[in-house]
């Protein structure tokens, strides 16, 4: 979505919640964009029309000859096949060919974690989830693969309130964080089209953790992960974060990874 487009969304639907003008452009000077990867199911039926799968969960790892499963063990939760995400929806830079994969623990606070970039081209092989510990045979936890469909979305910063519009029409009245909630909540639901995204994965953007949010100073969200997006029986939320240069210069060896419940 173009940015003069979003800013006509974010206009349209202020006008309909009742927003000043001033107030709607601090939302939009607030926001960045972002890509929710959902199932199937979670897409409208007019999305359900082109829809082109960009992800998928679990399953087991095809990686080049000469590496391991890396990250100790640890389950394959995700691999995004990046040459079909759509290249204009984000803000951080991703590799524009071949395949990201998500190495951690989402039932319990991983001791470590991984994400392996997988060129394309580069001839792989499929691992065994089995293995040998000590002599004795050992099975990594292979999750369920599913399907995953990109969605461009926005996603707004935490402390876009603060700004002086804003502040201003939030002293005018008791019911007006409800107006900004709803306001801001049909935001994101237009921008997504009307996917449903709540328990999803999502690339770049602000994130929506449930404690403090780990993409503050110079890092930002590369993945937000909902357990339920795994597995249905997980509630965790597992968010990474880097900074934009080791992003772009994918030294994902000094991502930071942190578990919410």
């Amino acid at each position: 979505m173009t940015t003069s487009l979003v800013e006509e969304l974010v206009l349209r639907t202020a006008a309909r919640h009742g927003v000043p003008g001033p107030v709607a452009q601090e939302l939009l000077a607030g926001s960045r964009p972002c890509l929710h990867l959902v199932p199937f199911q979670g897409l409208t039926l007019a999305q359900r029309e082109e829809a082109r799968p960009a992800a998928r969960t679990g399953g087991i790892p095809s990686l080049p000859d000469g590496v391991d499963w890396p990250g100790g063990r640890k389950p394959l939760v995700l691999t995004v096949d990046c040459a079909a995400l759509p290249r204009e929806a984000l803000d951080i830079e991703l590799p524009s060919d071949g395949s990201l994969l998500f190495f951690t623990e989402i039932e319990y606070e991983p001791e470590s974690s991984v994400v392996l970039h997988v060129p394309a081209g580069v001839p792989t092989t499929e691992r065994s989830a089995t293995y040998e510990l000590d002599g004795e045979p050992e099975q990594v936890r292979v999750y369920q693969p599913g399907l995953l469909y990109p969605v461009p979305g926005l996603t707004v910063s935490p402390d876009w309130r603060d700004a002086p519009a804003t502040s201003a029409f939030l002293d005018g009245g008791a019911d007006r964080d409800d107006v900004l909630d709803d306001f801001e909540d049909a935001v994101r639901r237009a921008a997504a089209g009307g996917a449903s995204h709540g328990v999803a994965v999502q690339l770049g953007g602000f994130s929506s953790p449930w404690q403090s949010a780990p993409d503050e100073g110079d890092l930002v969200l590369l993945a937000q992960i909902h357990g339920q997006s795994i597995d249905l029986d997980v509630y965790t939320q597992t968010l990474i974060v880097g900074t934009h240069e080791d992003m772009a210069g994918r030294r994902y060896e000094a991502l930071e990874f942190e578990q919410q419940v």
